[in-house]
C-alpha cells in the first residue's frame, strides 16, 4: 500500500470511528488476524502515550495494521527515529503520521513551565519539556495575554509540525526515503471531544 493509499485508509477509519461513538455503539477491536506470523503494517504513527488517544481504534484499524511509537507529547528522540526506521527498512511502510491531540498533558505542562519558570520538576519529565520548548516558546510570545486553550491548541499544532520536521532532519534514512518518493511524512491533531483526526496540509 503506498503513502496515498494508506492516507485514504486512514481518513476512512476515523470517519468509522466517528460514527461508531457517536453513535454510542460498542468499539470493537479486529482481531481475526491477532496470531499473524508476519506483520505488514501499512501506517507509522508516532503519538502520545495519552490514554484517550489510542491509534488503532482512533483509525479503526485491526491487529497488525499500524506500527504504533508512543510517548509523552509525541516527541522526537533518538529512540523514536530508530523506530520509524526500523518500521521503513523491515516493512516497507510509506506513511508516518504524527499525531498530536487537544488537551495534551505534555503540551499543558511545558506552557506552565515557561509561564513560570518552575525548577519543580523531575529531569525526566523536564527532557520532555525541553524537546517541546522550541516549539511552543514561539507561540508563548505570539499569544501573550491570550485565551489559554487558543495557546494550547496553536502550541499542540507546533510541536507536531516540529516532530515532523525532526523526522526528516535527524535521519539520513527517512530523508532519503522522502526525497525518493518512498515515503510520505504528516501531521496530524485529534481532537479528543469530537474524536475526529484532522490532517495538516504538507509542505
Amino acid at each position: 500500500m503506498n503513502a496515498d493509499q494508506a492516507l485514504e485508509a486512514l481518513i476512512a477509519g476515523n470517519k468509522q470511528f466517528v460514527k461508531t461513538s457517536s453513535q454510542g455503539k460498542e468499539l470493537q477491536t479486529k482481531v481475526e488476524d491477532a496470531k499473524l506470523n508476519e506483520q505488514k503494517p501499512f501506517a507509522i504513527v508516532l503519538g502520545c502515550s495519552d490514554s484517550r488517544v489510542p491509534a488503532e481504534l482512533v483509525f479503526d484499524q485491526g491487529f497488525g495494521d499500524l506500527f504504533v511509537i508512543r510517548v509523552a507529547g509525541n516527541i522526537v528522540a533518538p529512540s523514536q527515529i530508530g523506530s520509524v526506521e526500523f518500521a521503513c527498512q523491515q516493512f516497507g511502510t510509506q506513511l508516518v503520521v504524527v499525531l498530536g491531540h487537544s488537551k495534551c498533558g505534555a503540551i499543558a505542562a511545558t506552557v506552565d513551565a515557561l509561564l513560570s519558570d518552575t525548577e519543580e520538576m523531575s529531569p525526566n519529565i523536564g527532557a520532555i519539556v525541553d524537546r517541546v520548548t522550541p516549539a511552543v516558546l514561539p507561540i508563548i510570545e505570539e499569544c501573550s495575554g491570550g485565551d489559554r486553550d487558543e495557546l494550547l491548541q496553536k502550541s499542540m499544532r507546533a510541536n507536531v509540525e516540529q516532530s515532523v520536521r525532526m523526522l526528516r532532519m535527524r535521519s539520513r534514512i527517512l530523508r532519503g526515503l522522502v526525497n525518493r518518493h518512498q515515503l510520505r511524512i504528516v501531521g496530524a491533531e485529534y481532537c479528543i471531544e469530537t474524536g475526529e483526526v484532522s490532517f495538516l496540509p504538507t509542505e
